[in-house]
């Protein structure tokens, strides 16, 4: 039996924003309405490490494969010269359960689809036109978040604002050279950033409440992706009071691991608050934002169809122009 064998470099070259937001957008409405078969997640927190592991997998119903994805981030790793994300995918036959390629995407893919994600919710629930952005953050996630709202919206200007200055003007000297037509501008605090926005995104692995709900200004929408653990925690939970519109990408998922999670703990929010899945939009069977006064919220976790999705993308990009290696096996 032979399994294919793709590496990050060929991965980078197959996989291009627009494919990402496009598979991914599919994805969420086939998981909204019950298209796939998606186990819970497994996290392993590795403390002394300040290190987070997570297995994520799923199966579309219909389609060739199914995938199981393995993802870390290991925040020390900077201080090492090396990357925080790290990772690979598992691509099998639906069929068979035969193995049919080994993606060592070092976490590329992982990065891809949680920006697609970030951009789809921004095309249903942000304001159509919108001048400022705050970026709260100023990794990986960051970069790839801005890059692929740019896809779907024309903001003027991204306020940045992370825990360490040094990065945030790292930061704006490369994205400023990749995306010449908006003005990157570092904030003097988180709420510079969010005061000012029409759209926030928060792209962290913080473990306590960086927005406070007092900045909100009316209309803001806020993609809020960092919250993909029981512990981590991005927004005060009364921003979840203030929001209009609360939507995430499964509802049940999102209960135990994101924003909503701290929400529905602390009584600030009832399940009958939340809106609906980003799905739920796709399909038409919730409407997205319909004034620019309303306040909006997408808590995003990341489900294993993104993963799914993008991962057979890419296999058969691979396998229609041939790259990639093969192993007997």
């Amino acid at each position: 039996m032979k399994v294919k064998l793709l590496r990050e470099p060929e991965i980078r070259q197959l996989l291009s924003l627009p494919e990402a937001i496009q598979a991914v957008e599919k994805c969420l409405a086939d998981f909204s309405s019950g298209k796939a078969i998606v186990p819970g997640v497994i996290n392993l927190d590795l403390e002394d490490s300040q290190g987070e592991v997570h297995v994520k997998s799923a199966h579309i119903k219909g389609e060739r494969h199914y995938v199981i994805k393995i993802a870390s981030g290991f925040y020390r790793n900077p201080l090492r010269g090396l990357p925080v994300g790290n990772g690979l995918m598992l691509l099998f036959e639906a069929e068979t359960g035969l193995l049919e390629c080994v993606l060592f995407d070092n976490g590329f893919i992982t990065e891809m689809r949680t920006a697609a994600a970030g951009a789809v919710a921004a095309k249903y629930l942000a304001k159509r036109t919108l001048r400022k952005v705050g970026l709260v953050g100023s990794g990986s996630q960051a970069r790839f978040q801005v890059r692929a709202l740019l896809e779907v919206r024309s903001p003027e200007e991204v306020w940045v604002w992370s825990r360490n200055s040094e990065h945030v003007f790292a930061y704006i000297a490369e994205m400023s050279g990749l995306c010449p037509a908006v003005k990157f501008i570092p904030a003097k605090n988180c709420q510079e950033a969010v005061r000012k926005s029409d759209l926030i995104i928060t792209a962290t692995p913080s473990r306590s409440p960086l927005v406070k709900a007092s900045w909100l200004k009316e209309g803001v929408h806020i993609t809020a992706m960092g919250s993909d653990g029981p512990e981590k925690q991005e927004l005060e939970v009364d921003v979840l009071a203030r929001a209009d519109l609360i939507f995430c990408d499964s509802t049940s998922q999102c209960a135990k691991l994101g924003e909503i999670n701290h929400g529905l703990k602390k009584g600030v929010i009832s399940e009958g608050r939340i809106t609906g899945e980003i799905g739920d939009i796709i399909l038409g069977r919730k409407s997205g934002r319909e004034k620019d006064s309303q306040i909006t919220i997408a808590d995003l976790t990341g489900i294993g169809v993104q993963d799914a999705a993008t991962a057979a993308l890419v296999y058969e990009k691979a396998r229609l122009r041939s790259l990639g290696d093969s192993l007997e096996i």
